[in-house]
């Protein structure tokens, strides 16, 4: 796999790493860091289990075998469906119920630091993955934590500082489902018929292996392939019966923003978000969804023939931001499998993966009328209605940033001090108010790279407790806004939020119980490993 260069700051730190274990045998810089390495004694897990950061050699396309990153997992104490191995490069799937206390011996057996993020969890500072936790090779991690959320989707990855990107698009990312009584009473499809769908774009050498990006320039479009894998697999189809299913969906792309549809025009049937069922399902035209986003589906194929298919589709839709091929970049389509070229771009279409209906059944389960309830958070509920936190995405000397600053380790400014167990209104916005303009560009012909990469889209995420969508205001409204604005769910549980250029967002947030540093960045990985993050400090 090709990389970008190893910056300064970790050259320094794998050299200095290397030379004092060479020259004492044994030691370990941990002693010096914050790392959590022995377990509570007065912590009682329910569910206790190893996870480690590990290469591997896996089958992905036909031929030679992939090298990449790989979680894998052993389960020490708990029910036995806590891990759900899938084939390919992805995780385990860690199963979880609500209420549940975990303990996670996470064990680093690669040549480069590496944390991980359990991502939309509610979880202390010490257990967020926090990039200033990362452990070397041979090191371990132990994450005690009690599962406080109620029944969804969610997920974990590496969280390393300037590394995120590339250890998530070697491999290192998994599902994790959390359940609670409210959903189990609901009977979804369950077992067989409750299917995760984690979408991911990758490119991959003649000899099948990965290959990344290169240049400023590619780094700061983000990564874009040119083979869709779904659960880690190439050319996906899925057997299926003439009955209703749940699906799982998780946007772990790096980059790459989906805009998701039925071929045959048949609506999307949405019943949860990033945190949690919704209060009733919800039907959109298509389901736009951005890096790390996550959504559940009801799909029904009763009605159907046996022996046909149905493909689940990207769409083509306007507004992703600059291609290559604009920049003075490789540009186009891409190359295929074994090629160089910069994949596909932002709103082609293209498909994703086939359903094939391969058994008739009589059985099948109805949609509910109404799923959970659900606490609404409005303008009454906030701590401080008069003040609103900015989150303003601007770019200043070729430099994406958060508040006019870039990521430092423990680093805030004082709009980014939040009292503990406050409900807080926080404003996502683009300095200068970018529109998207003629093409998704953002001002048309003549306009300067600056200025394109000010109109690109960004999916901003928040640690801690997911977030409420308050309002969603685009100030040029156009042909491009025009392709994407029916696929937002406004309802529901959020971590993560995509900022369309021109949008004015506004969210309300609970930053309860647990106070520290708790990051909100650009889930663009690229973006997010050069610096578009920031610390909220929670006292």
């Amino acid at each position: 796999m090709s990389y970008p260069e190893i910056t300064r700051r970790k050259f320094l730190q794998y050299s200095a790493f290397g030379t004092l274990a060479s020259t004492f045998p044994g030691i370990s810089l941990s002693e010096d860091r914050h790392i959590n390495k022995a377990p509570d004694k007065n912590f009682k897990p329910d569910v206790e289990l190893e996870l480690y950061a590990k290469t591997a050699e896996v089958p992905i396309l036909s031929g030679a075998h992939t090298h990449v990153f790989q979680y894998t997992g052993k389960l020490l104490k708990g029910p036995p469906n806590s891990i759900k191995t899938l084939p390919g490069y992805l995780g385990p799937i860690l199963n979880f119920e609500r209420g549940q206390k975990v303990r996670i011996f996470f064990y680093n057996t690669l040549t480069e630091p590496v944390i991980t993020h359990w991502h939309g969890l509610h979880v202390p500072q010490k257990m967020d993955g926090h990039p200033m936790y990362e452990i070397f090779k041979g090191e371990r991690y132990v994450y005690e934590f009690e599962i406080d959320n109620p029944a969804a989707t969610y997920w974990y990855h590496s969280h390393t500082h300037e590394m995120t990107a590339t250890q998530v698009y070697q491999g290192l990312a998994g599902l994790i489902t959390v359940r609670d009584e409210a959903e189990q009473k609901l009977d979804l499809p369950a077992d067989e018929y409750e299917i995760p769908l984690v979408i991911q774009d990758r490119r991959f050498t003649r000899g099948n292996q990965l290959h990344y990006l290169h240049g400023m320039h590619q780094r700061m479009i983000g990564f874009l392939g040119d083979t869709i894998l779904v659960n880690g697999q190439a050319d996906s189809t899925i057997p299926v019966k003439t009955r209703a299913y749940r699906l799982r969906l998780l946007n772990g792309s790096n980059s790459r923003i989906y805009k998701l549809g039925w071929e045959d025009g048949t609506p999307l049937t949405v019943i949860g978000t990033d945190g949690g069922l919704l209060e009733k399902p919800e039907t959109l035209p298509y389901l736009m969804l951005a890096p790390a986003e996550r959504a559940e589906l009801w799909v029904d194929f009763s009605g159907r023939k046996t022996g046909s298919e149905l493909t689940l589709k990207n769409l083509s839709y306007q507004g992703g931001g600059p291609q290559m091929g604009m920049m003075g970049g490789m540009g186009g389509m891409g190359m295929g499998r074994g090629g160089m070229g910069n994949g596909l771009p932002q709103g082609k279409s293209f498909p994703i993966v086939k359903f094939k209906i391969t058994e008739h059944v009589s059985d099948s389960p109805q949609l509910p009328e109404k799923l959970v309830s659900m606490q609404r958070l409005s303008a009454k509920d906030l701590t401080n209605p008069e003040k609103t936190l900015p989150i303003a995405i601007g770019m200043r000397h070729m430099s994406f940033q958060l508040n006019g600053r870039t990521f430092k380790m423990d680093d805030y400014l004082d709009i980014e001090k939040i009292p503990v167990n406050t409900i807080q209104k926080i404003r996502i916005y683009h300095e200068g108010g970018m529109g998207m303009g003629q093409g998704g560009m953002g001002g048309g012909r003549g306009m300067g790279m600056m200025g394109m990469m000010r109109a690109m889209p960004h999916p901003i995420h928040l640690h801690g407790q997911q977030f409420q969508i308050l309002s969603r205001k685009n100030s040029k409204e156009n042909s491009a806004y025009d392709t994407v604005k029916k696929g937002f769910i406004q309802n529901g549980w959020k971590d993560t939020v995509l900022v369309m250029p021109g949008e004015d967002i506004e969210i309300i947030k609970p930053f309860q119980d647990y106070t520290g540093l708790f990051l909100y960045h650009c889930h663009n990985l690229e973006h997010e490993d050069m610096g578009m993050m920031r610390n909220f400090y929670v006292s």
